[in-house]
């Protein structure tokens, strides 16, 4: 019995393939988007204290489905420990703390306000487990996992090339004109190369501006370039169900799998 019950937990909770699981991550979407705005409502003084007790009444509403939902994740995996320590099992703990942490800190003094403010405002985290229930985002892991050795060493190279061209307008320009070190002419060169053009420093000179424009045209190529790793690899990406192993929490399976492929765990049948 209590298997059965853990098993149709997990069907419903971690996936979206049958119709209560779709339902269940429509609610929490609705949930979450709530939360976040009561979250941005509660920073605006003059609406959190004209409704200071309906914001407190539905954030406790809000943490007690997300409590709820947090302790049926724990019990539905076969590896409660391993949920716990991943990635979403910290997010969905981190989004429930702040309001209970709140509990213990009441004070008068100003610092210690500040500070329950601060944790409160913590909340507003709860929109990384947007993440979990947008199907999209598997898919777009999936191609940065895929292409993240392509990316590392086309960091590198960026970097390696915004420290010769830091180095020679360093060399070119006057240090009273803002290029007083190697690491701050680094800075304008990364500025300039991302295209993003702060302005609080600029070269002066005739070939420093002429350097200047050949960086900024070279920018343009280099965004260009991890945009079309990574949309090799969408494009290369089979489409996923939704899928999570009950033994180690692990998606990406194929459509007509069985078990796990990462542990070998029985998965739950599909239903549509």
């Amino acid at each position: 019995m209590l298997n059965k019950f853990r098993r149709k937990t997990h069907e419903i909770i971690f996936e979206a393939d049958t119709f209560l699981g779709k339902l269940f991550d429509i609610i929490l979407l609705v949930l979450i988007v709530l939360s976040v705005a009561a979250v941005m409502v509660e920073s605006v003084e003059a609406y959190s204290q004209k409704y200071a007790a309906f914001l407190t009444v539905f954030e406790w509403i809000i943490t007690a489905i997300f409590s709820l939902e947090y302790v049926l994740r724990i019990i539905s995996v076969q590896k409660p420990l391993k949920y716990i320590f991943s990635f979403y099992g910290l997010i969905d703990l981190v989004s429930l703390l702040p309001t209970y942490l709140g509990i213990f800190m009441f004070s008068d003094s100003i610092s210690s306000i500040k500070t329950v403010r601060t944790i409160r405002l913590l909340r507003v985290f709860r929109i990384l487990k947007l993440i979990r229930y947008v199907k999209e985002a598997n898919t777009l892991k999936q191609a940065l996992i895929a292409s993240r050795q392509r990316i590392i060493v086309f960091l590198l190279a960026v970097l390696a090339v915004a420290t010769i061209m830091g180095t020679i307008i360093y060399i070119i320009e006057d240090p009273k004109d803002g290029f007083t070190s190697i690491p701050r002419s680094i800075y304008w060169a990364i500025v300039t190369l991302t295209t993003v053009g702060y302005g609080d420093i600029a070269p002066q000179t005739v070939l420093g501006q002429f350097f200047a424009s050949i960086i900024m045209i070279l920018g343009y190529a280099i965004i260009a370039v991890p945009t079309g790793m990574i949309s090799v690899e969408l494009a290369r990406a089979e489409k996923m169900n939704t899928q999570s192993c009950p033994g180690c929490s692990k998606e990406g399976h194929d459509n007509n799998a069985t078990f796990c492929k990462y542990c070998g765990a029985e998965l739950n049948s599909q239903q549509e």
